[in-house]
Parts: structure tokens; C-alpha cells; sequence
């Protein structure tokens, strides 16, 4: 019974990562980027998830191995950077989450013809009832793991349906006719960046998977979610390309229901409906669990009332899209602090790696450590580029 336990915590803690990245901006840029890049974007994928294995191996496993979480790691680095870590993480966390509010609200307007701001609102009380109940995490896990399968099935039905050149698509991921770096970041960020990558690894400590012996476990349930998020991309990708070869113009003000519209006419655009309100949702849930995973060990108080400051997160992100509606420079701005998270708590995690008062007698292995450096450098010029770019966009 114990093993069915793990297990079930184990795939949930995969889920929860992996919905958190599938949410409304995951599956505009996957469209965007087959609809400019075609065939080669399959090349950017698979480099993509290359980084994005990386990036999630050497985080999780040095969660696991200290048994603390990332603020109270990065404190023992430098005291006063957990803390700094976890504002970066708590304002990223809350602007996406007004965006992923949003997109639940778009998908409660294509299934139902209501408001989105009604939508969101309605949406916004589902993920607060989650954490409600009384057993919330595996309420959590279960919910992340069915609305996972459900984006997962419906989207290779539309993918059929679509009929894209498969055996193109396999060429070009390994030679394909253009690079494009840009879309490799933004598709690490969107998978990665952020809140995100910490999202199963706080689950799985908060559910007591953790210590070297706990090791094997967590670089399954690592891969795992690097895994499903990847399907989803790929799936999706298929679709779009099937439609854009067929030279079908998308509608820009919302490319992904397009693709779906095109492959299956009215049934598709009800099937994204119901795919970006399970994307938005799970990431809603993801953003709030591991946001307040980021401050609860910092006070008794918070730790205590950890799931009524999950609950006040998702009401604030709801209530701020119903009354304002997007704030669009908060979200740029954040947007561009977001971009040098991942660099800046994979640097510390792997400073923290190599220090004995923290993962004890623990051996990193060289090979990832080299690789999540290679990781650290490229996040930290492009995570720069974003930044410089981003703030001079809110004076215009």
C-alpha cells in the first residue's frame, strides 16, 4: 500500500511541474513558433527539452539530498538571498497567474459562451475549493494527474485530425533549414523558468520523498515531468504544422484555437476550450502551491496557514483580472524579472551542491554540474537580453 502511496505522489509531483508549465502562454507559443518556423521548430523542441532535463535534474536532486527547500538552501549560500529568491519567485508566480486566470476564463467563454471575467471567477473558486478540502495535496495530484491525461488524449485526437508531415517534421528536428535562439529560450523559460521547475520538487519534500536513498525516485519523477510537458509540446506542434502546411492562415489574436477550429471545425474549438481551461487551471494551482511553498518555512505563522495563503494568492490573482483586467506592464516587467530566475536559483543550487554543510556527504555528479553551468551561462545573457528589452517597453 505504502508503494501505491509513492508512486501515486511520485507521477503527482510530475504532473503538478508539467501543468504547471502547459498553461494559455505554452500553447500560444507553441503555435507561434510552428506557424514562423514550421518543420525546424521541431528542432528547437528537442533542444529545448535537452536544457530542460538539465535544468530539472540538478534542482530536484539537490532538493532531495539537503531535504530544504530552494529559499532555505540559497540562504545558507548567502544570507538574505533565499529571500531574494523567493520575491523573485512569488511576484513572477502571481503575475502569471492573472495570465493564467485569464486563459481559464477564454476557455470557460469558447465551452460555455459566459464572460471570461465570469469564467475566471468561477475558475478561480475551483482552485481555491482544491485546497480547501481536507486533503489537499493529493486532491492536487490527483486533479493535475486527470486534467493531464484529458490535454493529453484530446490533443493527439486533434493532431490526427490535422494530418501533418510526420516524416518531415522527424528531418528537420535533426537538420533543420533555421535555428532560431530566441524561441529555444523562451520554450526553456516556458518550461522551466520561474516558479515552475521548483513546483514537483517542493511537492515531493512537502510529501516527505527526500535523502539520497529517495534519489532514484525523484530523477523519475524529474524526467517524468520534463516528459509529459514535451508530449504536449510535440502533440501540439504536430497539429499546427498539419495546418500550416496545408497553408491555412491562424488568427493572430488567438492562434492556438485556430489550429483546432481548422482541424475539426466547431468539435475543435469546443476541444480547445476545454484544453486551455484544463492548462490554465493546473498551472493557476501550480503557480499558487509552489509561490507560497517559497515563504511558508520563513515564519511559524505562514507555515501554519500555508493553505490560506495558497487560497488568498488565487484570490487576488482572480480578483485582479475580474476588476482590472490584465495589467500588461506588470506583466512585461515581471515577465523580464522571470527570464533570470532560472539562472540565478540553478547557480545557487549548484554552488550549493558542492558545499558539505548543506548535502552532507552527497557526491554531485561532475557531468551534470557541467551541464547545468553550460545551462546557468546561456539563461543568464538571454534572461539579460529580456530584461533590457522588456523594461524600456513600459515607458513607451
Amino acid at each position: 500500500m505504502k508503494t501505491q502511496s509513492t508512486r501515486s505522489i511520485i507521477l503527482g509531483a510530475a504532473f503538478l511541474m508539467a501543468t504547471s508549465a502547459i498553461g494559455p502562454g505554452f500553447l500560444t507559443q507553441t503555435t507561434v513558433f510552428t506557424e514562423k518556423l514550421a518543420a525546424s521548430f521541431g528542432f528547437v523542441i528537442l533542444i529545448s527539452i535537452i536544457i530542460d532535463i538539465g535544468a530539472q535534474l540538478n534542482i530536484w536532486r539537490i532538493l532531495a539530498v539537503s531535504e530544504k527547500k530552494a529559499q532555505d538552501i540559497a540562504n545558507q549560500v548567502l544570507p538574505g538571498l533565499g529571500y531574494f529568491l523567493a520575491i523573485l519567485i512569488v511576484m513572477g508566480g502571481l503575475a502569471f497567474n492573472i495570465g493564467n486566470i485569464a486563459g481559464a476564463g477564454l476557455g470557460t467563454n469558447v465551452l460555455f459562451g459566459v464572460s471570461p471575467e465570469l469564467g475566471a471567477l468561477l475558475s478561480g473558486l475551483i482552485a481555491i475549493a482544491i485546497f480547501v478540502v481536507r486533503e489537499a495535496g493529493k486532491m492536487m495530484d490527483r486533479f493535475a494527474q486527470v486534467m493531464g491525461f484529458v490535454m493529453i488524449a484530446l490533443m493527439v485526437y486533434v493532431m490526427f485530425v490535422s494530418s501533418p508531415p510526420v516524416g518531415e517534421a522527424v528531418v528537420r528536428t535533426f537538420v533543420p533549414e533555421t535555428i532560431d535562439v530566441l524561441a529555444i529560450v523562451t520554450l526553456v523559460g516556458g518550461t522551466v523558468g520561474g516558479y515552475i521547475t521548483f513546483a514537483g520538487g517542493h511537492r515531493l519534500l512537502d510529501a516527505g520523498i527526500k535523502g539520497k536513498e529517495a534519489l532514484p525516485q525523484v530523477t523519475r519523477s524529474a524526467v517524468s515531468a520534463i516528459g509529459i510537458a514535451s508530449l504536449m509540446r510535440i502533440f501540439l506542434f504536430l497539429a499546427a504544422l498539419g495546418i500550416v502546411s496545408q497553408g491555412l492562415t491562424l488568427n493572430p489574436d488567438n492562434p492556438a484555437a485556430s489550429v483546432f477550429q481548422h482541424a475539426a471545425g466547431n468539435v475543435g474549438y469546443k476541444i480547445f476550450g476545454v484544453i486551455m481551461w484544463a492548462a490554465a487551471v493546473t498551472s493557476v494551482v501550480g503557480a499558487a502551491y509552489t509561490s507560497v511553498s517559497f515563504i511558508r518555512t520563513f515564519t511559524h505563522f505562514i507555515d501554519k496557514n500555508a493553505k490560506w495563503f495558497t487560497v488568498g494568492f488565487i484570490a487576488i490573482s482572480t480578483l485582479v483580472f475580474v476588476i482590472i483586467g490584465q495589467p500588461v506592464k506588470i506583466l512585461v516587467l515581471v515577465g523580464s524579472l522571470n527570464g533570470l530566475i532560472l539562472p540565478i536559483a540553478l547557480g545557487v543550487m549548484l554552488i550549493a551542491a558542492h558545499k558539505a554543510k548543506i548535502v552532507g556527504d552527497y557526491k554531485h555528479p561532475l557531468w551534470l554540474t557541467l551541464f547545468g553551468l553550460l545551462i546557468v551561462i546561456v539563461m543568464a545573457l538571454m534572461g539579460g537580453y529580456s530584461l533590457i528589452n522588456g523594461i524600456p517597453q513600459l515607458f513607451e
